[in-house]
């Protein structure tokens, strides 16, 4: 026997049609706040940043690849990682089918992590990934748009992520989520965490790049396919502790 609400469909009905009018009106917000992305002021980089790709040494707006608009999502693989952030990957795993849909709208997508390339591309190849990645390795860019940081600012509690200021690094033991995501990277906890995910967008016009947009945390959640399905699971997204894995590591559990 179930232990959650049930009723006849009538009732089901009149329930479902008045969460539909709140659908609606999230799916109205949801239009609005799109706009307001888009209104945002551009800020021109004059910076000078140099990545590793497939293809060799390429400069930001070679990452457009023709396009005008280019979207970067900030992958967390550090230099000492062995494998990339299970939740990075899980959302990574989206990557493939809509690459080609974005770049029919003129914009262009791409991974970057501060790991060599070599090891990008050998997890790339593990995963079965085919989309743009991106090694910053050796250059500032993760760095200047927070997603990357110092062991100093994690100690006197100088990170600024998602747009505010984190306490210092309190060492919370060898157990716990953190920590066991952490292994599956093959680091510990406080080196796992100076990386962080995020995405940016660009503008590429008349030659100049701009920087138009920014989001971290749980400003990915709508770019995480998997969670829009299960938020119309039964039972949600029903997590609990560590549940993240990779694809290829389901069938070792």
């Amino acid at each position: 026997m179930t232990k959650h609400m049930t009723g006849t469909r009538e009732e089901w009905l009149a329930a479902r049609l008045e969460l539909l009018d709140a659908e609606k009106e999230l799916t109205r917000r949801s239009d609005e706040l799109a706009l307001r992305r888009q209104e945002l002021p551009w800020v021109r980089i004059d910076k000078e940043y140099r990545f590793g790709t497939d293809e060799g040494s390429a400069s930001l707006a070679d990452l457009f690849r023709g396009r005008s608009q280019l979207l970067v999502y900030h992958f967390m693989f550090g230099p000492d990682y062995t494998a990339g952030c299970p939740s990075c990957s899980a959302i990574a795993d989206g990557f493939n089918g809509f690459a080609v849909h974005l770049a029919n709208h003129d914009v262009a997508l791409a991974a970057v992590s501060r790991a060599p390339l070599a090891k990008l591309q050998a997890y790339k190849r593990r995963m079965g990934w085919t989309f743009p990645w991106a090694s910053s390795h050796g250059s500032d860019f993760n760095r200047d748009f927070n997603v990357q940081f110092t062991e100093q600012q994690q100690r006197e509690g100088g990170i600024e992520y998602n747009y505010r200021r984190e306490s210092q690094w309190q060492l919370r033991g060898e157990q716990g989520p953190v920590a066991e995501i952490a292994a599956m990277t093959g680091t510990d906890a406080a080196t796992y965490t100076r990386e962080r995910p995020g995405v940016s967008a660009f503008a590429l016009e008349d030659g100049a790049v701009y920087h138009t947009y920014s989001a971290y945390a749980r400003g990915l959640d709508g770019l995480w396919g998997m969670y829009q399905w299960l938020d119309r699971a039964p039972r949600g997204r029903n997590e609990t502790d560590v549940w993240w894995r990779r694809h290829d590591e389901y069938d070792k559990r």
